[in-house]
């Protein structure tokens, strides 16, 4: 890769597609085309000398209008979020497909050099995460396929695709199979936001409102393992920059609890709430979590950020989010709704 090649970051307004541009612009590279199809009121990081653009890249004629003249491209775009929004959302999860498709389609048009997939460890077979006390996945163990009801079966097929692209057209693909991303400028409410940053608006909501009780979604003794963004966006560039092929698992090994995650943030806030679990709400698998053997052994890497130093980061940043949110708010709607 040269310095002015045209990079392509799809899903660019998105958390990781974000942090991978700026990673790219400090990098040096000076001809990145970021693309979402949210407005760009609503990109997580935006950057003025980029080329943003405002696509739906469902489509294939938005996907060729993307790609053009595109060297390389990172995919990141998909219609996704924490397990509320995939419980509750299977069809719009299964229809991110289309992104992928179309936009593989037309990097074939344009001869693109290098094409990087965002998989996710949904992929994974259910069967081998039903308990807490989870045995860490490899990469073979997404066969025989049993992934996440609708997001993880659009994230396996795309992975199918991004094989046969490779093998039928000569287009050099690379996946990797993203575990649990979190860190600052993430979503946090709404609805699609993660276990990490949920539980921290959460604990925040409670320190600033003086209540003493936070809920928790499940029993709290579902184990994960969750891998701090600036890791994400280092493996990433790495393996795009690589000659490995095959999917591979881009995670945090170190395995925690729910109820211990949550200690954890209390620990950061300063504050111990009662617990309140919620057992009729989306949870996920009961385990899962990385097994960084093969990345290890490929790259001598894997992700290593404690978890206790990438929460703290991610705190400080939605504290200092919500905050400024709650002064811009009149008192009157403040009292009717502390935080939404």
């Amino acid at each position: 890769m040269t310095k002015t090649d045209l990079i392509l970051v799809a899903g660019g307004g998105g958390f990781i597609g974000g942090h991978l541009v700026n990673s790219l612009r400090e990098a040096g590279f000076d001809n990145i085309r970021a693309v979402d199809r949210k407005p760009f009121s609503q990109w997580y990081q935006i950057f003025g000398d980029v080329d943003n653009r405002t696509l739906d890249l469902t489509g294939l004629e938005a996907c060729r209008e993307a790609a053009e003249d595109a060297a390389y491209i990172y995919n990141l775009a998909a219609d996704m979020g924490g397990m509320g929004f995939i419980e509750l959302n299977k069809a719009a999860c299964m229809l991110s497909v289309l992104i992928n498709t179309h936009l593989l389609m037309a990097a074939r048009e344009v001869d693109v050099q290098r094409f990087f997939f965002s998989s996710s460890a949904c992929v994974y077979n259910a069967d081998k995460q039903r308990d807490p006390n989870v045995t860490a996945l490899m990469e073979e163990d997404a066969y025989p396929a049993l992934p996440e009801d609708g997001y993880g079966w659009e994230k396996l097929f795309s992975e199918r695709m991004c094989r046969h692209f490779r093998e039928d057209y000569n287009i050099p693909t690379r996946v990797a199979r993203y575990h649990n991303v979190y860190g600052p400028f993430g979503t946090y409410d709404g609805g699609r936001e993660k276990a990490p940053s949920a539980i921290c608006r959460k604990v925040i909501r409670a320190k600033l409102t003086g209540d003493d009780e936070i809920e928790i979604w499940g029993d709290g003794k579902q184990t994960r393992s969750f891998m701090y963004i600036d890791d994400c966006i280092r493996g990433t560039r790495m393996i795009f920059d690589s000659d490995f092929a095959e999917p591979i698992n881009l995670g945090s090994s170190e395995l925690v609890s729910i109820d211990e995650l949550v200690s954890i943030v209390e620990e950061i806030a300063g504050v111990r709430l009662k617990r309140n679990y919620n057992l009729s709400a989306p949870k996920g698998v009961n385990g899962r979590n990385s097994d960084n053997t093969l990345i290890s052994k490929e790259f001598g890497w894997e992700p290593s950020t404690r978890l206790r130093d990438g929460m703290e980061k991610t705190y400080r940043w939605i504290y200092d989010q919500i905050v400024a949110k709650r002064a811009a708010v009149p008192v009157a709607e403040l009292v009717a709704a502390p935080l939404g």
